[in-house]
C-alpha cells in the first residue's frame, strides 16, 4: 500500500471513530495532535473522563489489533503525559483512561466493522 493510501485510510478510520465517539456522547478535544514522541489520534472527553484513543485501521478483514502491541501502547501513554504537560489549556478532568478503536474498511472506503475498546490498556 503506498503512503497516500496508507495515509487517505488512516485519515478516513479517524473521522470514523470521532463519529462514532460523538454518538456515544463523548466531545473530541482534539484530533491528530502532535507531541516529540508522535501523534495522538483523538482525546476526547467522556463525563469526566479525559479519553486518549489509538485508532487502529485495516483495510478488509485484516485485525487492527496486532499493531496494538506493548510498546505502541507506551508511546501512547509517553504521548499522553506529554500533552497533559505541554497544554495548559486542556480539559481538565477526574479520570483518564486509553481507549482503542479498530476500524476496518472496504477498498472503497467504506465502514466494514468498528470496535471500540474502552479502557484497552
Amino acid at each position: 500500500m503506498s503512503t497516500d493510501q496508507r495515509h487517505l485510510l488512516g485519515q478516513t478510520s479517524e473521522r470514523l471513530a470521532a463519529a462514532h465517539l460523538e454518538r456515544l456522547g463523548y466531545v473530541i478535544v482534539a484530533r491528530n495532535h502532535r507531541t516529540r514522541f508522535g501523534e495522538i489520534d483523538l482525546i476526547a472527553l467522556d463525563g469526566d473522563t479525559l479519553v486518549f484513543v489509538e485508532v487502529k485501521a485495516r483495510r478488509g478483514s485484516g485485525r487492527p489489533w496486532d499493531s496494538l502491541h506493548e510498546r505502541k501502547q507506551q508511546q501512547v501513554r509517553r504521548m499522553a503525559a506529554a500533552y497533559l504537560a505541554e497544554v495548559p489549556e486542556r480539559p481538565r478532568s477526574k479520570d483518564l483512561r486509553f481507549d482503542a478503536v479498530g476500524v476496518s474498511v472496504d477498498a472503497a472506503g467504506n465502514l466494514v466493522s468498528l470496535d471500540h475498546l474502552e479502557g484497552a490498556f
